[in-house]
């Protein structure tokens, strides 16, 4: 893997072949993150506290686009090391508080212009999101989560970043899919069931007319998980966009109650997003999967991919 730094000015540098280093990539939620380890030589023309932007290729393939969070050199008997670590595109909106407001009717290019151009992000092609009525931007919100709640909430579509840095607004495209049988190199399969922080039931409450709607996990509620979560909408709602936040959240809820994780001793060898097929002999959860975080990484071990798999409509 190469890897680039940038600083404000537009200035690029490569950095020295790296001894270790972790891509981490998401659905959307929570922030992509990278991390590397590699020799420093203090003569370098560049400072590490002027780098803003890193880059990762892989033959020739952008791999990862973020921002520097932190850079760390320690020097010791064997030499000069750096540390650099930082986080996706997303970090510009989730760094970024929005002005609270209140659209007639918010269209995608109403969202895109006031909370995503003006730091500096594209938008991938393809996005069609439509106009919402009464849309509301909550004081103290960050830029993230307008665009989050606009596109998730209304649209039915998980906003994440792609590899090039770019914000996409589109469903994921099925053309992908991975299978995982007894002739992967597999280092460890894991399941994973977590009952804490699934609801139970949710109540949506307009705090305009004091209406309440009400949405139940019956499933847990039969397997006796009870846990209730009280939604209040910040401006007056529709019937239509109470039940669905209510119903999103349960959603949301339920798809971290099993999940499978499953590490192979290859790089780069899936995407979130991507369909899993696990095919194991003596594995006792095989099926179809989507994959909903994947973590890359290099170290002394040598290269490994760590996905972790929910299922294919698993809600972001």
């Amino acid at each position: 893997m190469t890897a680039c730094v940038t600083d404000a000015g537009g200035g690029r540098w490569t950095l020295p072949p790296a001894t270790a280093w972790r891509l981490e990539y998401t659905a959307g939620v929570p922030c992509d993150s990278f991390w590397l380890r590699c020799p420093w030589e203090g003569d370098s023309p560049t400072r590490p506290g002027d780098w803003v932007g890193f880059q990762a290729e892989q033959d020739g393939e952008r791999v990862f686009t973020g921002l520097v969070d932190e850079c760390e050199v320690t020097a010791d008997g064997r030499g000069r090391v750096l540390e650099l670590s930082g986080r996706g595109m997303a970090a510009r909106l989730l760094d970024n508080e929005a002005l609270g407001q209140d659209y007639l009717c918010a269209t995608q290019a109403d969202i895109l212009r006031d909370h995503v151009t003006p730091y500096g992000i594209e938008t991938a092609p393809g996005a069609a999101l439509g106009p919402v009525s009464r849309f509301s931007v909550a004081a103290g919100s960050s830029e993230w989560s307008v665009v989050y709640d606009f596109a998730r909430y209304y649209g039915g579509v998980a906003p994440r970043f792609d590899r090039q840095g770019r914000l996409v607004l589109t469903g994921w495209k099925d053309s992908r899919e991975r299978v995982v049988d007894d002739a992967t190199h597999l280092i460890s399969l894991l399941r994973r069931d977590k009952r804490y922080g699934v609801l139970s039931q949710t109540l949506v409450r307009d705090r305009w007319s004091g209406r309440v709607e009400t949405a139940e996990n019956a499933a847990f509620q039969a397997a006796g998980g009870r846990a209730r979560r009280v939604i209040t909408m910040p401006t007056r709602s529709s019937y239509k966009a109470m039940r669905y936040s209510g119903q999103f959240q349960l959603d949301k809820s339920a798809s971290e109650l099993a999940r499978v994780e499953v590490t192979v001793g290859e790089a780069f060898c899936a995407w979130p997003g991507d369909l899993v097929t696990v095919r194991r002999s003596g594995w006792d959860w095989n099926g179809r999967y989507r994959a909903a975080q994947v973590t890359v990484g290099m170290d002394e071990s040598g290269c490994w991919s760590r996905l972790e798999l929910a299922e294919p409509e698993f809600t972001v």
